[in-house]
């Protein structure tokens, strides 16, 4: 099996990189790696998961504190069982008990938390490609989730199948121990976790295979996803209880969908709305025509009024994108009107021209500009149109 690469390697990162560069990492690695931007590239699938993975440990506080300590040792759940404790290094190191000497003389200082307490289990992530029709009428994904769970082979016990963990011979299962301290004022009597067993009052002697003593293993899983119609490009979905399992009785995370939209050849979503651009021959602009306007239930038959200039925008109510959670509310869909100037001319139009020409005064001064409602966009959006 090959070795591990380091996790800030995987990432492209410095060691001790801070939250906000862990973050703007995973997202650039996200977008280069996932499976639905490089389809049928395993390569790709196997460094998201990767990706996925460091990710996983960078951005929790705890962990990467533990990573930052121990490495790989440190975060994974199959390398903290051994023969001599519930879970973790005989004689080991408690990484959430480190106490103040002085405040254990005195009893001012933090306690460790109760390791046998239910605790949740932590939230996985994960992204998801649909495309732009897709976003707006809602869809279903089915995501392979790698995540935490219970060892099936001892039932979470972290002993081989027909053992049990015993109670630990240091501390009688009482997962403390009482020590004394030679200090200046004498011989004070403290209390502090088993070192053996780390709090929890039992050992395994003989540890399950499966998941070395850890109890927990890595599993890949199939989770249904419900994307609801009108989700945006960078949204997150979160559901509930589909991340990592918890410990001792603890309710699981949450898997943490980000959703990538993929661009429209036609339309461009602001909010709600909808715009795209239509192109008419000037004709139709100053004598006005039935239009037929793109949308994303299909073509619409829209009257373009005699006149109509070029830049104009057209507003179809209700037409576009549906109200996230809105209850059947929807955007609209604006239309802006180009005019279409043809550059080669047969005999026949250039007569015609000619005739228009005698008929129309030339203009051509100076004119302050022209205000218009589609000239507030331009690619992303600056300013509220209607």
């Amino acid at each position: 099996m090959p070795e591990k690469r380091d996790f800030y390697e995987v990432l492209g990162l410095k060691k001790g990189a801070g939250d906000e560069d862990i973050k703007k990492a995973y997202r650039q690695m996200a977008r280069k790696y996932h499976p639905d931007l490089n389809p049928g590239d395993k390569t790709a699938e196997e460094r998201m998961k990767e990706v996925n993975e460091a990710y996983e440990v960078l951005s929790d506080p705890q962990k990467k504190s533990r990573y930052d300590q121990f490495g790989h040792a440190g975060v994974d759940p199959n390398a903290v069982g051994g023969p001599g404790g519930f879970g973790g290094f005989q004689g080991g190191f408690d990484f959430g008990d480190i106490g103040d000497l002085f405040g254990s003389i005195f009893g001012g200082g933090a306690r460790s938390a109760n390791p046998n307490a239910p605790r949740q289990g932590a939230d996985v992530e994960e992204r998801v490609a649909i495309s732009f029709e897709e976003a707006a009428r809602g869809c279903k994904r089915t995501l392979d989730v790698n995540r935490v769970e219970p060892c099936e082979e001892c039932g979470g016990t972290g002993a081989a199948p027909g053992t049990q963990p015993r109670s630990c011979p240091d501390c009688g299962g009482a997962g403390q121990k009482t020590v004394q301290q030679r200090t200046p004022f004498g011989v004070i009597s403290s209390t502090k976790t088993c070192d053996r067993c780390r709090g929890r009052g039992k050992t395994v002697d003989t540890p399950c295979q499966k998941c070395r003593g850890g109890g927990r293993v890595r599993r890949h899983t199939y989770v249904d996803v419900m994307i609801p119609a009108g989700i945006d490009n960078g949204q997150v979905l979160s559901v509930r209880g589909e991340g990592n399992k918890g410990l001792n009785g603890g309710p699981a995370g949450d898997l943490l969908v980000g959703v990538v939209v993929r661009p429209h050849s036609v339309f461009e979503r602001d909010g709600f709305d909808l715009w795209c651009d239509i192109t008419v021959q000037f004709w139709q602009a100053a004598l006005g025509d039935a239009i037929r306007i793109p949308s994303l239930e299909g073509a619409i038959e829209q009257r373009l009024a005699p006149g109509t200039q070029p830049g104009e925008v057209l507003t179809l109510r209700g037409r576009g994108v549906p109200v996230l959670h809105g209850g059947g509310r929807k955007g609209d869909l604006y239309v802006r009107v180009q005019v279409d100037v043809p550059e080669k001319l047969s005999a026949e139009q250039q007569a015609l021209m000619e005739q228009l020409r005698s008929a129309f005064p030339a203009k051509a001064q100076a004119a302050p500009p022209k205000a218009s409602p589609g000239d507030e966009r331009h690619g992303f959006f600056r300013g509220k149109r209607k």
